[in-house]
């Protein structure tokens, strides 16, 4: 079983008096940032002048600068960038302005498994990546929560890396509901085959698979949207609130059967051997290499595939239909 740290098991105390930068005021940047503060830690962001971001920072009370002074006389140095961005910046701006005894922190283990970033030996490589958006980082935090986070330790140089790891997540508020401890071999590969395969990929290709057989099929595509992407999110609350168990209790027992006896014929061995060869490119590191690649060729194969799924048939249908349903507050792009 994983070992869980709270707040008994995860003093402040190694961040007390010490000053805290994070890089990026983003969805994670603000949330460690806020709740750091909160919790009576000193915090200095580095933010883009004049972006939004950086307009948001100062809204909330903080002077957001260069990462060279934010960095300046930090503790621990929080990155909080897109994983795309994070190794030129290190190179260029975080590297050049690092100090022997400092703690470099991310979120997610991406660039330093993969060795986009290689710090010195000299300095401590941690992490605390909480399972949660950043906006519900903050607002559990501020009800008095917290959002459950992993904690893994690369690099102890000082000897008390896991310290301030832990103080780091018990300050953000991820101590009070707990945090497991992992390694950034297992956070990373995990979370990029949970995307891949269920999260984003397996689901969205799940839900337009379904969609379209139905509209091929002759039905009206209003109602193959309502059925196969509308109600997801009824399903995925359920499983969310008490698992698979308390789904299945909860629906018809007509819809439960056909669960238990049709997924599987759905969820193939073909599916799961392909799985398998996608988790294989993730831990070699063809995927990683695939990404950055893309990433410096100016991302022309991931700006197609995202213009032809914007302009798919089920996107143009979810828009109307959504206008129709004020209480979800849809959030077009």
């Amino acid at each position: 079983m994983a070992k869980i740290y709270y707040q008994k098991d995860a003093p402040i105390g190694p961040l007390k008096g010490k000053k805290v930068a994070v890089i990026g005021y983003g969805s994670q940047g603000h949330a460690h940032s806020l709740n750091l503060r909160d919790s009576g830690i000193k915090v200095a962001v580095a933010e883009l002048k004049g972006t939004d971001n950086y307009k948001l920072a100062q809204k909330h009370g903080f002077k957001p600068g260069d990462i060279k002074t934010a960095m300046n006389g930090a503790s621990l140095i929080i990155v909080t960038l897109p994983d795309e961005m994070q190794a030129k910046i290190y190179q260029t701006q975080i590297k050049p302005n690092l100090k022997a005894g400092q703690t470099l922190g991310f979120c997610h283990g991406f660039n330093i498994h993969f060795k986009y970033i290689v710090p010195p030996k000299n300095v401590n490589v941690v992490m605390i990546a909480p399972k949660g958006p950043g906006h519900l980082v903050r607002s559990e935090y501020e009800k008095g929560g917290g959002v459950p986070c992993i904690v893994a330790v690369q690099q102890d140089a000082t000897g008390n890396a896991k310290k301030i790891a832990l103080a780091w997540g018990n300050g953000m508020g991820g101590a009070r509901a707990g945090i497991i401890q992992t390694t950034y071999k297992e956070e990373t590969e995990t979370d990029l085959f949970g995307e891949q395969c269920v999260l984003c990929g397996g689901l969205t290709s799940l839900i337009k698979a379904g969609f379209e057989t139905l509209v091929k099929a002759g039905y009206q595509p209003e109602i193959a949207y309502f059925e196969c992407m509308h109600e997801v999110k009824l399903i995925v609350d359920l499983m969310y609130q008490g698992g698979m168990s308390y789904m299945r209790y909860s629906i018809s027992n007509t819809a439960e059967y056909g669960d238990l006896t049709r997924g599987p014929k759905i969820i193939t061995d073909k599916t799961r051997a392909e799985m398998k060869k996608i988790l294989a490119d993730i831990r070699s590191g063809k995927f990683a290499r695939e990404w950055v690649a893309e990433y410096k060729s100016g991302m022309k194969k991931f700006n197609a595939l995202y213009k032809k799924d914007y302009n798919c048939k089920l996107e143009k249908v979810g828009r109307k239909l959504r206008k129709m349903m004020k209480w979800i507050k849809a959030k077009e792009v």
